[in-house]
């Protein structure tokens, strides 16, 4: 593995760890969006890893569609994808909460630790493949 894809696997872990502690600060703004982070950063390093040109992009969904055309599946659907890209900006400027129709909650931040978990870990299956 390449050294660089290494250190995004690192963030990626840290943003997943982070939003874990956060969690049990019920904190759930930051911690959702440390799961995003965690995702996008995972998602990322299977760019890294294997030349697919880097995209300014924060988007879960079009991360996703990009390395489906390079032939990577990453265990997310479509609903979880859309779940993740609307965490992205409420949860870095103070625009609102994460989600837009409520508060995010204890229920909401762990079905996204659950998802970044186990993107994470295909992630690294996938890497270790290599």
């Amino acid at each position: 593995m390449k050294e660089e894809t290494k250190k995004w696997l690192k963030f990626a872990g840290e943003n997943l760890e982070s939003a874990k502690i956060l969690l049990e600060s019920h904190l759930y703004n930051p911690a959702l969006h440390n799961v995003q982070q965690s995702v996008e950063k995972a998602l990322k390093s299977l760019f890294i890893e294997n030349g697919i040109p880097l995209r300014k992009t924060h988007s879960i969904h079009e991360l996703k569609i990009i390395l489906l055309n390079n032939g990577f599946t990453v265990d997310l659907t479509d609903d979880e994808c859309e779940l993740l890209d609307s965490i992205y900006l409420p949860t870095k400027y103070p625009l609102g909460s994460a989600l837009p129709d409520f508060n995010p909650d204890e229920k909401i931040t762990l079905l996204c630790i659950d998802i970044a978990e186990r993107v994470y870990e295909k992630v690294d299956d996938l890497l270790s493949e290599n």
